[in-house]
C-alpha cells in the first residue's frame, strides 16, 4: 500500500473571474520525494502553486497537506504547518540586510534558537554569511535567489515550495542552485518545484507533471518524462 502523499491537489479548479486556469488538476507529492512542475509560460504552474495559498482560492476540488484539507484556511495559518515558499522573482526586501531579511522567515516562530538556525543556513549559503550585513539589493540576481531561499528554509519547512528558481540566472548558477536543491533534500526536506526549465527541473525530480493550458497532460518519473518525445520536442529543443 503507498502511504498518503504528504501534499495532495485533487481535481482543482481555478479561475480569474470568467477565465478558466486550471481544470481538473490533480498533483501528488510523498515525503522525501522532489517532485517538479514543467510547462510554457501561461500553462498554470505559478497558479497551481500559488492556489495552496488561496490565491486564488480554488473554485473547485481540494487541498490536502498531511491528509487533512487546508484550502480554506487562511495563509498564515497554512505556513504555519510547516510550508514554506520561495517565490518567483525573488521578493528580498532590497534596503534590509541579508541577515534581516533570512529572520523574516522566522518571525512567527519566535521559539526557534536563531543563531542556531542561522548557522546551519550560512552552512549552506556561504556566499550569504559573507554578506549577511550587505544590503540585498547589491546582490547579483542567483545571491538573491540564496536568499529567498534561505529566508524560507530557515524555519526548517516540512514542504519546501519553489517557483522558478532559475528564472533569469545564468546556466552556471543555475547549476549551483539546483545542487544546493539536491542536497536540501537529501537532508530531509521534500521539495515541490515549479520550472520552466524542463532540462534541468527533471534531471533533479524523482517525478514530474507537465502543465499545458491549465491541464496535466504527462507525469512519470523524471527520467521518463526526459525520454519523451513529446517532452523533448516541446521544451528541450529536439526534434
Amino acid at each position: 500500500m503507498n502511504p498518503k502523499p504528504l501534499l495532495s491537489f485533487h481535481h482543482i479548479i481555478a479561475r480569474y473571474g470568467a477565465i478558466i486556469a486550471l481544470h481538473d488538476v490533480s498533483v501528488h507529492i510523498h515525503e522525501g520525494e522532489i517532485v517538479t512542475l514543467v510547462g510554457a509560460n501561461g500553462a498554470g504552474k505559478t497558479t497551481l502553486l500559488m492556489s495552496l495559498f488561496s490565491q486564488p482560492r480554488i473554485s473547485g476540488g481540494e487541498i490536502l497537506f498531511e491528509g487533512n484539507p487546508i484550502h480554506r484556511l487562511p495563509t498564515h495559518d497554512i505556513a504555519k504547518l510547516g510550508i514554506s515558499l520561495s517565490p518567483e522573482g525573488r521578493r528580498v526586501f532590497p534596503k534590509m540586510t541579508v541577515e534581516e531579511n533570512i529572520l523574516l522567515g522566522i518571525a512567527h516562530q519566535p521559539k526557534l534558537k536563531t543563531r542556531t538556525a542561522l548557522k546551519e543556513i550560512y552552512d549552506l549559503f556561504p556566499i550569504l554569511g559573507e554578506r549577511k550585513s550587505q544590503r540585498a539589493g547589491t546582490l547579483s540576481g542567483g545571491e538573491q535567489q540564496m536568499l529567498a531561499m534561505g529566508r524560507s528554509l530557515i524555519a526548517k519547512p516540512k514542504l519546501f515550495l519553489l517557483d522558478e528558481p532559475s528564472l533569469g540566472l545564468a546556466p552556471q548558477i543555475t547549476r549551483h542552485i539546483f545542487k544546493i536543491l539536491k542536497q536540501i533534500n537529501e537532508q530531509g526536506t521534500t521539495i515541490f518545484l515549479v520550472e520552466q526549465n524542463a532540462l534541468a527541473a527533471l534531471n533533479l525530480a524523482h517525478r514530474g507533471y507537465v502543465l499545458t493550458n491549465g491541464q496535466v497532460t504527462l507525469e512519470g518519473s523524471g527520467q521518463e518524462l526526459l525520454q519523451n518525445r513529446l517532452i523533448q520536442s516541446a521544451y528541450l529543443g529536439h526534434e
